[in-house]
């Protein structure tokens, strides 16, 4: 009987690609999450490389940080 897997290890596991000669692992990420707050540096950053955005299809931005949690009623 094989032992329980964690979590971390099922996904990891499924998105390994390979092990590269100095032991660190290849990982495939499907998805890509950004928010606004580092971003338009690292788009920035890609323009000024002139490097193109590797499958855009899968990169999906969110608002982060936009809200105020304290002393605000309503966000400006």
């Amino acid at each position: 009987m094989s032992q329980p897997r964690s979590l971390f290890e099922k996904v990891w596991d499924s998105h390994s690609v390979r092990e590269l000669s100095n032991g660190q692992t290849q990982l495939l990420i499907g998805t890509h999450l950004i928010h606004e707050v580092t971003s338009p540096q690292a788009f920035g950053m890609l323009r000024d490389l002139n490097l193109p955005v590797k499958y855009p299809k899968r990169t999906f931005a969110t608002v982060d940080h936009i809200v105020p949690t304290t002393n605000e009623v309503e966000p400006f």
